[in-house]
């Protein structure tokens, strides 16, 4: 049993902040908050006066250990770009987990992450749901699949039509993923399919029967606008990937509940579909009631600097609290899984960290934290 006594609680839910609170953890879990609980005589006390606690946050949007620090080529596998219809490979598969960013993540208190194959291909394969640390890589896998990544706009675009074939064209982009959802759904009770159209097909039709969402990159308004046709049609689950122009379409994406991981924001602008990216997005996202995680697209922008993302933002006009939810609770619930994560409550994972000053000071830093109960100290 361990105990992180005294410190500046912000809970990012209901119970909201305390000024001096202590968080008991027993195991992988959260079995007390309060500002003076009973503690047991061989329980492990961590002295956090003056300091903030938070829980851990969610980069749900990221290449982390698919496309890693120092190598190029021989690092690189987050796009395979033969064929543009790829639902059946798995970030998985890709991931080096001795990969540096891992403890670049910790260094900057994010615990988890959403990893997902890049944007070269109309249906790029699988993503999984990572924990930063774990006693060994195996147990670094918190929930897999988790979603099937998809692209619209200039990247397939520009992949395929140096190899000379389709798409070339936003047309293109929107016809092939259409014909390999209805492919996919017309073929869902079939049994006479070969085991290589059951192996290519599976995914697909998880995200058909809703059982997980697709996964949209789309910074241009109209590509955005396309997705949701295409969510209309087959009545599917979508998260908007980067949405760099989603505030052209706040409307629709709130009458549909279509959330946007948002960003990177901290790059410049290295291509057309990048013109409008702006810090004062996440603020007027949120007075047109879109919900919203913040993103670092790691290696785009490097996953430790998550947070300052969030503190630019709020310089631009975002609330403090929502930007500190935009990177704990609100990815948590777009995720499905705020019922472990993404805030400190009793019976909640034991996802924490203890930060020398508030997080959205630059020169904070973080000083401890937990995974799961396990401790890591930067």
């Amino acid at each position: 049993m361990l105990a992180i006594k005294d410190a500046r609680v912000l809970s990012m839910n209901e119970a909201g902040s305390f000024e001096k609170a202590t968080v008991v953890v027993d195991g992988d879990s959260i079995v007390e908050l309060g500002e003076n609980p009973s503690l047991a005589q061989d329980c492990e006390l961590i002295h956090a006066s003056g300091k903030y606690l938070l829980p851990g946050f969610i980069d749900s949007h990221n290449h982390i250990g698919l496309e890693e620090e120092i190598y190029r080529i021989e690092g690189s596998d987050v796009n395979e770009i033969a064929d543009p219809i790829t639902p059946q490979l798995r970030a998985l598969d890709g991931i080096n987990f001795w990969d540096l960013a891992f403890t670049d993540a910790l260094r900057g208190g994010v615990t988890r992450s959403l990893t997902m194959p890049g944007s070269a291909n109309l249906i790029g394969g699988q993503a999984v749901f990572l924990k930063h640390l774990a006693a060994r890589p195996a147990d670094m896998v918190y929930k897999h699949p988790w979603g099937l990544k998809a692209a619209l706009g200039e990247n397939p675009k520009r992949v395929y039509a140096e190899q000379k074939k389709s798409p070339i064209t936003r047309m293109a982009n929107a016809s092939l993923l259409r014909e390999a959802l209805y492919t996919a759904a017309r073929n869902m009770d079939r049994v006479d399919r070969t085991a290589s159209e059951v192996f290519k097909q599976d995914p697909l039709q998880k995200v058909l029967k809703q059982e997980m969402p697709l996964l949209v990159h789309a910074h241009r308004a109209d590509d955005i606008m396309t997705a949701l046709r295409i969510k209309d049609e087959f009545n599917i689950k979508m998260i908007i990937q980067h949405g760099t122009e989603a505030l052209e379409v706040a409307d629709e994406l709130q009458k549909r509940e279509v959330p946007v991981f948002l960003g990177p924001f901290l790059i410049n602008r290295a291509k057309v579909e990048l013109k409008e990216v702006s810090f004062k997005t996440p603020a007027l996202l949120a007075q047109r009631g879109v919900k919203f995680s913040l993103i670092s697209d790691h290696p785009v922008v490097p996953i430790e600097h998550l947070r300052v993302c969030a503190a630019l933002a709020v310089r631009e006009g975002l609330d403090e609290e929502l930007a500190l939810k935009a990177l704990s609770l609100w990815p948590a619930e777009i995720l499905g899984v705020s019922q472990e994560l993404g805030s400190i409550a009793k019976g909640k994972k034991a996802d924490l960290v203890v930060y020398s000053g508030h997080p959205l000071e630059f020169r904070s830093r973080v000083e401890m934290l937990l995974v799961d109960g396990i401790k890591w100290r930067g």
